[in-house]
């Protein structure tokens, strides 16, 4: 029985000797201001075995807090024909949407990818973006009755 395999994900994907896959990662914010989380990006990737400068490229496209700048910097990922584009934030996925229908976009801190549009539902994303929510509408509720649950007497 064959087994199934995430389509978009660079670490289920098969080893391609001497190929250096390209990542492209585009963001509302600035290089120095989220210096961290890119730490952080290129720690967990190197753990999945993904070394940038190694067999992988990660080109960045920083809006500088300036949002009418992520189509225009989303359209030159497109052009570079990255295998994949990382995005953080709603603003982000939406330029990256808006600039391709065939490259694959992970989205990373989106609170509700279905009311943003990003995705037809989340059993069923369809389309060419996958990624990461919070799901805060969904799940608020959930918590604060946890939470009065976990601790009867808090005023809720």
């Amino acid at each position: 029985m064959r087994s199934a395999r995430c389509s978009y994900c660079l670490a289920c994907q098969p080893r391609q000797p001497g190929k250096i896959f390209r990542i492209g990662y585009l963001d509302n914010s600035t290089a120095s201001g989220i210096a961290v989380l890119l730490d952080g990006f290129r720690q967990e990737l190197s753990k999945l075995g993904w070394t940038e400068g190694k067999n992988i490229a990660i080109e960045y496209r920083f809006a500088e807090q300036k949002n009418e700048r992520l189509p225009e910097l989303a359209t030159e990922l497109g052009r570079l024909k990255v295998d994949v584009i990382v995005t953080r934030g709603p603003p982000a996925t939406r330029a990256a949407k808006g600039a391709t229908v065939t490259i694959p976009i992970v989205m990373t801190q989106d609170p509700d990818p279905v009311a943003n549009g990003f995705v037809a539902s989340l059993a069923r994303p369809g389309g060419n973006i996958t990624g990461l929510s919070s799901l805060a509408p969904e799940t608020s509720g959930k918590q604060l009755e946890l939470l009065k649950e976990t601790v009867p007497k808090l005023p809720v």
